[in-house]
């Protein structure tokens, strides 16, 4: 005997990818579910609870961690309304610490003018939500970046200016007090250094110098410093199963693993545990940074990553600054991601992939700061700011160059027409109004070919940098720079300066 329509109807509905659940009106008494509810909520149905009880059963929240309100349950709204209702923004916490996030469609069926019943059905969006919050994440944190950058680079100018006067006023100044006031400014624009290099590094601007590196031995190497800057009670453990390389500059790597960690200490405001962790997945490698703290609710999640962010008003330690930030930004320029999630019982888990090494183009390398250095010539210098394009011709003319400045693209062509015989060089500033960098460059050297250009940014080698390299431009100075990082980089472009006899900057070079 084959079975009957019942089975049959009931196979069926079992089969379906969408979860059914049926319950009386008005009661909302469990009437059947096919399996894939169960598998959608983690849990059989219910015969145990009706209308008004569901949200702490079913474990079902809003996309802010909340508790779902009952009045506003698919089955209520459904009776409400008379017709078909559309629910998306449940979130289901099942048993299992997973998360499911819902799109309910609830139907009432009528007996005349009578609700009997109301079936709903399951879809299980999980793959789309994430997908929508990783977009806005990403168009929020670029508009975070394009402020972060347009504020470092305006930064870099008003540092390049601290910076060059204090290294030039350094070289003839004999008195030592005079000297020391110098330095404790000079000390001062760098702390403004890292500040801003720690905003490009969160655009994305602040590009990395590329090696391969192990990510087991980066950890292992920090692992040692890091547990010095814990408290004692805090326990800092390694579980390193990665076999790749990945390339990328180290100094940011590490500031990605500190700044990590050092979040994770805050977190815990006492005795816990740190776990970090590296794994090989696909063509990834996965660092993990575990800790048993309180962990980052789902609510603010997509927020931690922007500067400045606080979770103080969440009643959980005050994250602030632009630790993560940075983090966030080191990572997206070396093509990887970041996300927070929970960490198996209990804590946050902050969770960074990375390409693996095969497969990644190499980029150049920065210029290194050279030794102070003199020279002769005639150099012309192309910058929108006149502060910066003031006191960069000064420190040219003490190192013994004859300087001509232009404020944009026309005045440097008009320069160039008059000079172009005895120019030597060319320093050249990328951001500029009407005629950028970009479209100097290219006009100077369709006028002479083989004039030296010297480029300078406040944006540090980004790729609007490394094109005009790859165009063939001599070099690159970012901003800020003191007298000793100018010689240095004109003389290597020019190739005609002379050491200076016996004779440094004192500021300390980033």
């Amino acid at each position: 005997m084959g079975p009957t329509d019942v089975e049959i109807v009931a196979s069926v509905m079992d089969a379906l990818p969408v979860g059914i659940w049926v319950a009386r009106a008005p009661g909302g008494e469990l009437v059947y579910a096919n399996a894939r509810f169960a598998e959608i909520m983690g849990t059989g149905p219910r015969a145990d609870v009706a209308v008004g009880e569901y949200a702490a059963p079913y474990a079902i929240y809003d996309r802010d961690g909340n508790l779902y309100a009952e009045e506003r349950m698919p089955f209520v709204r459904a009776l409400a309304a008379r017709a078909t209702v559309t629910v998306d923004d449940i979130v289901i916490h099942r048993p299992d610490g997973g998360r499911a996030a819902i799109r309910a469609y609830a139907r009432p069926m009528f007996d005349g003018d009578t609700i009997t019943h109301v079936i709903i059905a399951f879809l299980d969006i999980t793959r789309e939500v994430e997908a929508e919050a990783r977009l806005r994440r990403a168009q929020r944190m670029e508009s975070i970046g394009s402020l972060a950058r347009g504020i470092a680079h305006d930064f870099n100018n008003l540092l390049s200016v601290t910076r060059t006067i204090a290294s030039t006023l350094l070289l003839s100044e004999a008195d030592a007090a005079r000297r020391e006031e110098l330095l404790a400014i000079d000390a001062a624009a760098e702390s403004g250094v890292r500040l801003t290099r720690s905003l490009l590094a969160f655009a994305g601007r602040e590009k990395a110098r590329a090696e391969p590196l192990s990510p087991n031995e980066l950890v292992e190497r920090l692992a040692v410093l890091l547990s010095r800057a814990l408290d004692r009670r805090v326990v800092l453990r390694t579980e390193l199963a990665s076999a790749r390389h990945v390339e990328g500059d180290r100094a940011q790597l590490e500031q990605v693993v500190m700044n990590l960690v050092l979040n994770a200490r805050d977190a815990l405001a006492g005795p816990g545990v740190i776990t970090i962790r590296t794994r090989d997945e696909a063509e990834h490698v996965v660092l993990e940074v575990d800790d048993t703290g309180p962990g980052v609710p789902p609510a603010i999640r997509d927020r931690v990553f922007e500067p400045y962010f606080t979770t103080k008003h969440e009643g959980l330690p005050s994250a602030g600054g632009i630790g993560l930030a940075t983090v966030y930004g080191i990572v997206e320029a070396h093509l990887g991601t970041v996300e927070v999630a929970d960490a198996p019982g209990g804590g946050a888990r902050f969770q960074v992939r990375l390409p693996s090494l095969d497969g990644i183009v190499r980029s150049a390398s920065a210029p290194e700061p050279g030794a102070v250095v003199r020279g002769e010539g005639l150099i012309l210098v192309v910058d929108d700011e006149p502060a910066v394009r003031t006191w960069t011709q000064h420190a040219l003319e003490e190192l013994g160059f004859r300087v001509l400045t232009a404020p944009d693209g026309e005045a440097a062509l008009a320069s160039l027409e008059a000079h172009a015989a005895e120019l030597a060089l060319v320093v050249l500033d990328l951001s500029m109004p009407r005629i950028d960098g970009r479209a100097t460059y290219l006009a100077l050297r369709a006028r002479r070919p083989d004039l030296k250009v010297l480029l300078t940014s406040g944006y540090a080698l980004d790729e609007e940098a490394r094109a005009l390299l790859a165009l063939g431009v001599d070099g690159f100075l970012p901003k800020p720079f003191g007298i000793s990082q100018l010689s240095a980089a004109v003389a290597s472009v020019v190739g005609r300066a002379r050491t200076s006899r016996g004779e440094h900057v004192a500021p300390r070079e980033p």
